[in-house]
């Protein structure tokens, strides 16, 4: 008797079912992922119950003929691929021709399509089976209709999570949908009620703004840039704006949403110092790539991808961003923010109420085929390093003839757009003094409060400034270029100390000894799995030098190599820590006009190493709102 079996279709559907169908969001994105390949501008998403009760997407795209409605719901049967030539130049959202059979195989479809001009097709299936096909009205385009999800698959039931997380996910699939495809007019309902809802103009900053708010949306900066290989575009936070996790980071490439931990990467060190620890920005990235660069079939959901030249793209991308700061103002307002929405990720909030209780939206004209459009130190003490101290369905007949039950999103015109164009190959350049006096303007200090906090103004108002974070600023910058131009002179220590390592580690790290000597670290074998140290390149913080090594031999560990940049910059954050002036000391005048005077001059004088602000403006406006002098 055999033991080996072929599978038979319903089955194999099951199996891959899931991988593609991991929840309702899955569906979701499978089917608005097809509807945009098939050249769709308009598309609408109905969800009932969080799309397990139903999911009903309608687009008016090219649709699909009588004889093909069969072949679609086969598994491996595409039209965007015919050879192994196509599949290394992706340039659709599908192409492996397993969503339809997958999503049919543990759910109730029904389909109704038709291409323009032609005769309109019904197809019904049940768990995967053609249960019957017949005529269906011309209309152009496809109606897709999931119901019952996972009625047959009942193990897969008890890993779906509560209505609003389900629905949660849904709306973070689409929102991102949009991001990567403005030119798309989507809406999103759930339960009869409209959660997304996006104009399909093109204009990216409408869709950012329907997200995650006009304001957000409006001071948002663009940033554009070309090189030999990559076209890179997208918006980016002001460092002010931030969010408790990377939820509200976005990455496109070639219209694709996908996850990649270098290009999120790529984006924080864009920002580098200007970033709190433990926060981060709102941010949408599109790359655009010659598709032969980049693999998206190595994932069943094709959310990752293997990029070639990553590590270029990577540096493309942090370079281009800390060039679009170097240009802005990025003092904060220290006036109390208006009333906005924040969503708890990248998807507005929504609750699930009976339909009797939500406002009945106002009506607006008919649109068709297209939505409504201490002392200052010394020169002596300036030398020393360190200090003691211390983010409803309509009918099948649906036509795209409806009217708008959501205002317009407009962005306000008189507010300019703020963007940044670098041109091709070129990145971040020099310190340009004349450009940091426009950054940041002259300041006449008024006094000091607490010993802490510096008080100055200008005819823009008032500002604060907080004299530490302004001074760690101030050396950072000092010790960064300090420490990148030492050469490799070695300083004994009065007492050497020992590391000890696993075997393996131990045969690891002889093996890159010389490596380790290039960067200044020189270790001697001591005992079987020991190491002692009896020197320091000189650059080594003070009483850090044994933290600093094991860094270096932790990142050898795992990375197989040292990140000089890295371990130099942390050591300047450390050493401006040390060296600025500490709170509750109190500075005369002109002590504090030659602080103010030398943050001015430097690179980014907007924020300590470690990302807290340096400095608030309170305009003049905002002061006399305070006072009621104006309402």
């Amino acid at each position: 008797m055999r033991e080996i079996i072929e599978l038979d279709d319903v089955l194999s559907n099951k199996i891959a079912a899931g991988e593609v169908v991991e929840r309702p969001a899955s569906v979701v994105k499978e089917l608005v992922e097809n509807a945009i390949d098939a050249g769709s501008t308009i598309i609408e998403i109905h969800i009932k119950e969080a799309g397990l009760e139903e999911i009903r997407v309608i687009d008016n795209g090219a649709g699909i003929s009588e004889e093909d409605v069969k072949a679609a719901f086969q598994r491996h049967a595409t039209s965007k691929i015919k050879d192994e030539h196509d599949l290394f130049r992706i340039r659709t959202l599908g192409f492996r021709g397993e969503a339809l059979p997958s999503i049919a195989s543990v759910s109730r479809l029904t389909m109704v399509t038709a291409k323009e001009g032609k005769d309109g097709t019904k197809a019904v299936l049940e768990g995967g089976k053609l249960i019957s096909q017949e005529k269906a009205p011309s209309r152009k385009g496809t109606d897709i209709t999931v119901s019952d999800l996972f009625y047959n698959t009942p193990a897969r039931l008890k890993y779906v999570k509560t209505l609003h997380t389900e629905m949660g996910h849904i709306t973070d699939t689409v929102n991102r949908l949009a991001l990567a495809h403005p030119d798309i007019a989507l809406r999103l309902r759930h339960d009869g009620r409209v959660l997304l809802h996006t104009n399909g103009n093109g204009d990216i900053r409408q869709v950012l703004a329907a997200i995650y708010g006009k304001n957000t949306a409006r001071d948002m900066i663009r940033i554009q840039a070309e090189s030999l290989d990559f076209s890179i575009s997208g918006y980016i936070s002001r460092p002010e704006i931030t969010r408790a996790s990377r939820s509200y980071l976005s990455t496109m490439v070639n219209g694709r949403f996908i996850k990649n931990y270098s290009l999120v990467k790529a984006i924080l060190e864009g920002y580098h110092t200007l970033l709190p620890i433990g926060r981060f920005p709102i941010a949408l990235l599109t790359v655009e790539m010659d598709p032969i660069l980049v693999d998206v079939n190595v994932h069943p959901a094709k959310l990752e991808v293997r990029l070639s030249k990553e590590q270029e793209l990577k540096e493309f991308v942090s370079d281009t961003i800390k060039q679009a700061f170097k240009t802005k103002q990025l003092i904060p307002s220290g006036s109390a923010p208006k009333p906005q929405f924040h969503p708890k990720s990248i998807q507005p909030e929504f609750r699930l109420e009976p339909a009797e209780r939500q406002e009945k939206p106002k009506r607006k004209p008919s649109v068709t085929h297209g939505f409504k459009k201490e002392t200052l130190l010394s020169a002596n003490e300036m030398k020393k390093l360190y200090e003691p101290e211390e983010y409803e369905p309509a009918d099948s007949h649906v036509s795209f003839t409806y009217e708008s039950d959501g205002p317009a999103i407009e962005m306000n015109k008189e507010v300019p757009e703020t963007q940044t164009v670098v041109p091709a190959g070129k990145t971040a350049t020099g310190h340009d003094t004349k450009g940091q006096e426009d950054r940041f303007p002259p300041l006449s200090p008024i006094g000091q409060m607490h010993g802490t906090y510096i008080f100055a103004q200008n005819e823009q108002g008032l500002y604060m400034i907080d004299q530490h974070a302004a001074q760690e600023r101030i050396k950072y910058e000092y010790f960064r270029d300090k420490v990148g131009r030492v050469s490799q002179d070695l300083q004994p220590l009065l007492v050497p100390f020992t590391l000890e390592y696993s075997v393996d580690e131990c045969m690891k790290i002889k093996e890159y000894m010389e490596e380790l000597q290039a960067v200044g670290v020189f270790l001697e074998e001591f005992g079987l799995n020991s190491f002692v140290v009896r020197m320091h390149p000189v650059w080594f913080p003070k009483d850090q030098e044994k933290q600093m090594i094991e860094e270096m031999i932790e990142q050898l560990l795992s990375m197989n190599k040292i990140d000089m940049k890295k371990l130099r910059e942390e050591a300047a954050i450390m050493m401006s820590c040390k060296a600025a002036i500490k709170a509750n000391r109190y500075l005369r005048d002109d002590e504090i006009q030659a602080l103010l005077d030398e943050l001015r001059q430097t690179e980014d004088p907007f924020t300590c190493p470690h990302g807290r602000p340096v400095i608030v403006h309170f305009s003049v406006q905002d002061i006399e709102k305070m006072f009621k002098r104006i309402m």
